[in-house]
């Protein structure tokens, strides 16, 4: 099994921005075929598989996507030095996500799509590292603005950890089970002065390509460092060079990665002392991985030897994951929340990039806008109420965990004599579970009035339709 963990981070100064979570169900394509002196026949292909899309819409590169064979594509912003691009009708930018996700049955599959759609056509972007996994292998692909790219197999047993910089250095380029690079990577990068293999020993396509400032940026070091040493058993300095993949301590749970994205640098010197200056960690500099424009957080559990219908679930905490609870989505659910998109799919296709103006008034009723005000809220007062939302939310999350894999169990148990039903039991607790969250943020919603006085108290849950903030 492989698990995926990342933190969608996003800003602007021209849009309000949102997701929504789409179900987008397959779509087979009829093919004839036929042989000398036989009819033809008539057969159903792949065409664009069913998939999870959670959208930011009128953003670029920030959608995430998990499709019906597990694959699982997300991305982190890496600029690069790059000044000299070859396009070809103008390259590709958000369509190659969302090609991957409608086409890919394994990520490496996905990233031989990417290769053939960037050499064709070129990266329209300074520079990105799309993170791709699925049931059996997770690959992270490395994109610079133009046609030049290289994408590593992360290693069984290891984890890669990325913030907003390229992380990949060295690698075998006859290494073809595990490597997959444009020709004349490092050619181009001796051509451009970028690379001296006669003064600056192996190539290092980090150090080749990597924009200086995003590489020496304090936010990206930090994140890097804090979150290696957090799943590392070796100990790693501010200054010294992190690893671009490396043996966890302990074996990755959904728990560990999940504390990973919480993440305000608590326990070492960068931890944030809350004062009348710095109401909460999210407005404390260096930013942390869960940070002030984290607009969710999620984790892909994407397992091996099961049903397809019943294996691959995505764990998704919106807003800030260090107070709002995972909750669990899966490909296929037949009803999703009413209220988590504005319209459906297929006008989201056609309008991704012209999103609704003032969409927080126009689009009141998403249940984003009450997670955002949620969010706001506790940071106005995290001192006295965003400690125990994390305590509660991280009871939550254990509680629908639990709940979630031991329906699962039963659904294995009865998929032989009836998978339709096994799937939807599962289904069915997703929305329940994603029901109890907005009911929490309601109750919540009369301290979004109060002045920033004594903080309420706060019970533990001990079931998911439970999970409140009782005012006393």
């Amino acid at each position: 099994s492989v698990l995926l963990a990342h933190n969608e981070d996003d800003y602007s100064d021209k849009l309000d921005i949102y997701f929504n979570v789409y179900q987008v169900p397959s779509q087979k394509i009829e093919k004839a075929s036929a042989t000398r002196g036989k009819k033809s026949a008539r057969t159903l292909d792949e065409g664009n598989l069913a998939y999870l899309w959670i959208e930011m819409p009128g953003m670029e590169f920030s959608d995430s996507y998990m499709n019906e064979y597990g694959v699982v594509i997300v991305s982190n912003a890496c600029p690069s030095r790059e000044d000299k691009p070859q396009l070809s009708g103008g390259g590709i930018s958000w369509e190659l996500r969302n090609i991957m996700a409608r086409k890919a049955t394994s990520a490496r599959n996905a990233v031989e799509i990417a290769q053939q759609l960037i050499l064709e056509r070129g990266y329209n972007s300074s520079g990105r590292t799309y993170s791709i996994a699925d049931p059996n292998e997770a690959w992270m692909l490395s994109v610079v603005n133009g046609k030049h790219f290289v994408a590593l197999r992360v290693p069984d047993n290891a984890v890669a950890v990325i913030p907003n910089y390229y992380t990949i250095t060295t690698f075998d380029t006859s290494d073809h089970q595990n490597v997959i690079c444009s020709p004349g990577l490092i050619e181009y990068a001796i051509q451009r002065g970028w690379y001296n293999p006669a003064t600056d020993g192996p190539f290092s396509f980090r150090k080749a390509y990597g924009a200086e400032e995003s590489l020496k940026h304090m936010v990206n070091i930090g994140r890097m460092w804090v979150a290696v040493n957090q799943l590392s058993h070796e100990r790693y300095e501010l200054n010294g060079e992190f690893p671009w993949a490396l043996t966890p301590k302990e074996p990755l749970t959904l728990d560990l990665l999940m504390e990973v994205l919480k993440n305000h640098y608590e326990g070492t010197e960068f931890e944030a002392e809350l004062n009348d200056k710095i109401r909460n960690p999210h407005d404390a500099e260096p930013g942390s991985v869960c940070a002030k424009y984290t607009r969710y957080g999620m984790v892909a559990h994407l397992q091996s030897g099961l049903p397809r219908e019943l294996a691959q679930v995505l764990w998704l905490s919106p807003m800030h994951p260090c107070v709002h609870a995972f909750i669990p989505f899966m490909v296929g659910m037949k009803d999703m929340p009413a209220q988590i998109a504005d319209r459906d799919y297929l006008h989201a296709m056609k309008n991704h990039m012209q999103p609704v103006e003032n969409p927080k008034e126009k689009l009141s009723k998403l249940d984003y806008w009450k997670i955002e005000d949620d969010a706001f809220m506790l940071d106005k007062m995290y001192e006295k109420l965003g400690w125990e939302a994390r305590k509660q939310s991280t009871e939550a999350t254990r509680i629908h965990m639990q709940n979630f894999y031991n329906l699962q169990r039963n659904a294995l148990e009865n998929y032989k004599e009836n998978p339709t039903a096994s799937a939807e039991l599962l289904h069915t607790y997703c929305m329940t579970a994603w029901q109890s969250l907005m009911e929490d943020i309601e109750k919540r919603k009369p301290l979004q009035d109060q002045p920033a006085t004594k903080a309420p108290e706060v019970l533990a849950p001990t079931d998911p339709r439970q999970i409140s903030l009782p005012l006393k």
